[in-house]
């Protein structure tokens, strides 16, 4: 079974639950990782907390306080869509149907090389 809340992140989710800003409380922190100074000097990393339901999100992915604001609130907007709509939501729906599409291309992917490998040794025994 796939954890809800790392299905989230995808793109093109439609159906998601609507945010109200009355339930969000937005902190602005100095982000973490690489960066040296100008990471250490400036409170550019967002973190974003949904009250009703728990969930916490932190952004840092670029410099730009608004752009990290932006992508937190998606972020947040489709983990809360999971959180209360489960296996019915948009994004779990999405997750899925790529992680199949994904393990069919190993499938094939396989099978291609085991041909190959089939082949080589037909040639092999042709030559002897």
């Amino acid at each position: 079974s796939l954890p809800l809340l790392q299905a989230a992140r995808k793109k093109n989710s439609l159906n998601l639950l609507e945010l109200s800003e009355a339930e969000l409380e937005e902190q602005f922190v100095r982000g973490d990782g690489p960066g040296g100074q100008a990471t250490n000097k400036t409170n550019n990393c967002v973190v974003l907390k949904h009250i009703p339901s728990g969930i916490v999100v932190k952004c840092h992915q670029t410099r730009s306080v608004e752009k990290n604001r932006k992508i937190a609130r998606e972020i947040l907007q489709e983990k809360v869509d999971l959180f209360y709509k489960g296996e019915d939501s948009d994004v779990f729906k999405e997750k899925k149907t790529s992680e199949k599409q994904k393990q069919e291309k190993k499938r094939r992917a396989k099978e291609n090389l085991e041909r190959k490998k089939l082949f080589k040794e037909m040639q092999q025994l042709d030559k002897e």
